[in-house]
């Protein structure tokens, strides 16, 4: 494919960032727009599952981010009493699928990202409102007034993209149903090996060791959508919310300043039927934003950046190349997104019967089943 096309990437993110790799390596300088001021993460922390990993491996930088965070041997899903639902052990999955259940500081990750591109590769604070096609360009429309315009345009600026938005009307995201708070705190001198997710009545609290002897966490309730009564809630509130919870639950409460809290209500966006629109093309949370309930958000913006290329590399037409890279993304992404809306709601039941009933269920379901789950998430077509 000819490089002498100009390649323009929408987003800052983990998806933009992957993408400017990932065309770098088949020669192709993107220019990268991020609407911040400047780059940096949003969120706490994050846990990568095998397909992330290999997709970085493809890149040729998956050392670099190995170093940076933190295997972790088991997975468990536990109730308010800390007995096991449900469990995955990292080593036995990494022996089929490859490197499983890495931990990493979403600043970290970033970082590795960054170093891997020209400081003037990337373009901040601007924010796009609207792009214009006009034969065979796209124009973007900026905040500040400025537009650019450019050959090919990769929109990877998350959920509340205002291009998706645009060329796909009603693509809006949508409410799960319940809030969610996170934080990252020094461990208070727990004793953690592998990161659990703990399932009550009152909502959901996950733990995930991270490196540096650091510790991430979050909880979820269900509540109305944007409610004050939610964003008012500090780290003593937490403590009563999840008072009943197992140890640690308690303590990494205790040990978490609520001015280092962060607040969010969990969105997804319902399948959309394109992603590729001539010479534009939609990728990561523009595109297919899941709830966390898989781990599968980054992973599936990872994919795509690594896919994307592959297509890329094989067609001199890149709007082909887009429309190959969206019937191969398609089934798959929606099918991440609608079982891990599914799975939430599930995890988010509060009625006494249901949530015994869940667990019993979840103790029942046979390891076969089990690995059918992990088979078609973790086997990813590179």
């Amino acid at each position: 494919m000819s490089n002498t096309k100009q390649f323009t990437i929408l987003g800052g993110g983990i998806a933009g960032l992957s993408a400017a790799i990932a065309l770098k390596r088949l020669g192709i300088r993107a220019e990268v727009f991020e609407a911040a001021p400047a780059i940096r993460p949003v969120g706490a922390g994050l846990v990568l599952a095998a397909n992330a990993i290999k997709g970085y491996v493809k890149l040729g930088i998956a050392e670099k981010i190995i170093a940076r965070g933190r295997l972790l041997p088991t997975f468990s899903i536990l109730d308010s009493n800390g007995r096991k639902i449900a469990h995955a052990d990292a080593d036995a999955i990494a022996q089929k699928y490859g490197l499983h259940n890495f931990a990493i500081h979403r600043p970290e990750l970033h970082e590795a990202l960054l170093a891997e591109l020209e400081p003037e590769q990337l373009h901040v604070s601007k924010s796009a409102l609207r792009v214009e096609q006009n034969g065979d360009k796209a124009t973007l429309y900026f905040q500040d007034g400025s537009s650019h315009e450019t050959d090919y345009l990769i929109v990877a600026d998350g959920i509340h993209s205002p291009i998706r938005r645009q060329l796909a009307p009603g693509s809006t995201p949508r409410y799960a149903g319940y809030t969610c708070w996170r934080g990252v705190i020094d461990n208070p001198g727990l004793n953690l090996t592998g990161a659990t997710e703990t399932w009550g009545r009152e909502g959901r609290f996950g733990i995930v060791p991270l490196a540096g002897d650091k510790i991430y966490w979050f909880a979820c309730v269900n509540a109305p959508q944007n409610d004050p009564a939610m964003r008012a809630v500090g780290t003593a509130d937490l403590e009563r919310i999840f008072a009943k919870f197992h140890d640690p639950v308690p303590a990494i409460l205790r040990h978490t300043p609520t001015d280092s809290l962060l607040w969010n209500d969990i969105i997804d966006l319902k399948p959309i039927p394109r992603f590729a629109f001539g010479n534009i093309v939609l990728i990561g949370d523009a595109a297919h934003a899941t709830t966390p309930n898989m781990g599968q958000g980054a992973c599936q913006a990872i994919e795509d950046a690594v896919i994307l290329a592959d297509e890329l590399a094989l067609r001199a037409d890149p709007a082909a190349a887009f429309a190959a890279f969206e019937s191969r993304r398609l089934k798959r992404t929606h099918y991440i997104v609608n079982n891990s809306w599914t799975l939430g709601k599930i995890a988010q039941w509060s009625n006494p019967l249901l949530v015994s009933l869940r667990n019993m269920l979840f103790r029942l379901v046979p390891e076969s089943a089990n690995e059918r789950q992990l088979k078609t998430v973790l086997e990813v077509d590179f």
